[in-house]
């Protein structure tokens, strides 16, 4: 009697370590725990640690709750602008409610993926390259925004979106670096444009400094001799004194009465006056046959 009595305590304990060891669950610090018993969700959300259920009655799921990093696979749209790109992202989310991810959603996982990858289209479609370029911080909180509003009703919270990187066709990139090439040229210009301007205006006033003293263009004269001569070269400078480019200058100015227009047509009548005419051809054969006769008559006279 008192061994089946034993044996009845041994079976007990075996039943019951099984019960326990069936029934015990373990809910890590990151994760927590959603009981269902026969199909439907009882009680609160399990916390972390040692949890009991009913074997065979209750199943406990185990929902993540770190924060998820979901790349999105690169997408390619035509912008506002009509340019086609490739845009790829990277959303940031985390599940705040255990009960809804698990039960208002098959994956939720599967289905912010989707939800991103059709909002990233709808951001490319919507925006021109230089927004995808420049803008790229209000294109994320647009981006986030369209991602979070249906994903609060699964549980989930959308912490970040990034666009990582915008891909264009060689052709787009070949005319942007041409693009960025004359801005370049034309800033560059600009600059040179207005440095001589400015050198102009201190060069004027230079100038009207220099008119009122003579003796001070001629120390800058020298100077200048002074610098080219500090160089090891064979340059000869000689100074023209600028009085003289005015005589010349003065020279060449007609005079009030037109008298020098006066003498010059005179001196073109002269010249006209002075150049005999040039003989008539026809003329010369008859001189020929004059000159016998001539000769024939003052021999006899001679004789």
């Amino acid at each position: 009697m008192v061994q089946e009595l034993l044996v009845a305590v041994v079976a007990a304990l075996c039943a019951g370590a099984l019960y326990l060891a069936a029934g015990a669950r373990v809910v890590k610090q990151y994760e927590r725990g959603v009981l269902f018993r026969l199909g439907r969700v009882t009680g609160d959300v399990r916390a972390p640690g040692f949890n009991l259920v009913i074997p065979f009655v209750d199943r406990l799921y185990k929902i993540n709750m770190q924060i998820v990093t979901l790349p999105i696979p690169a997408q390619e749209g035509i912008t506002r602008d009509n340019v086609t790109v490739r845009v790829d992202a990277v959303v940031y989310f985390r599940v705040v409610d255990a009960v809804s991810a698990l039960v208002k959603v098959e994956d939720y996982k599967f289905a912010v993926s989707q939800m991103a990858q059709t909002s990233l289209r709808s951001i490319i479609g919507k925006s021109d390259l230089d927004d995808l370029l420049s803008s790229r911080e209000q294109l994320n909180q647009g981006l986030e925004l369209m991602i979070d509003s249906p994903a609060v009703g699964w549980g989930v919270q959308v912490d970040r979106v990034e666009i990582k990187d915008v891909s264009l066709p060689d052709t787009m990139k070949r005319s942007m670096a041409r693009q960025a090439e004359a801005d370049r040229e034309r800033r560059a210009r600009i600059i040179n444009a207005d440095a001589e301007f400015q050198a102009s205006k201190k060069l004027a006033e230079a100038a009207k400094q220099m008119a009122g003293t003579p003796a001070a263009l001629q120390l800058r004269l020298l100077q200048t001799i002074v610098a080219v001569a500090a160089e090891k070269n064979s340059t000869l400078v000689l100074p023209f004194p600028v009085e003289l480019l005015r005589f010349l200058e003065r020279a060449q100015q007609p005079a009030p009465n037109g008298g020098a227009e006066l003498g010059l047509s005179d001196l073109s009548g002269l010249s006209e006056v002075s150049e005999p005419a040039p003989p008539d051809p026809s003329e010369r054969p008859a001189r020929a046959e004059e000159a016998p006769e001539a000769l024939g008559r003052q021999g006899p006279r001679s004789a």
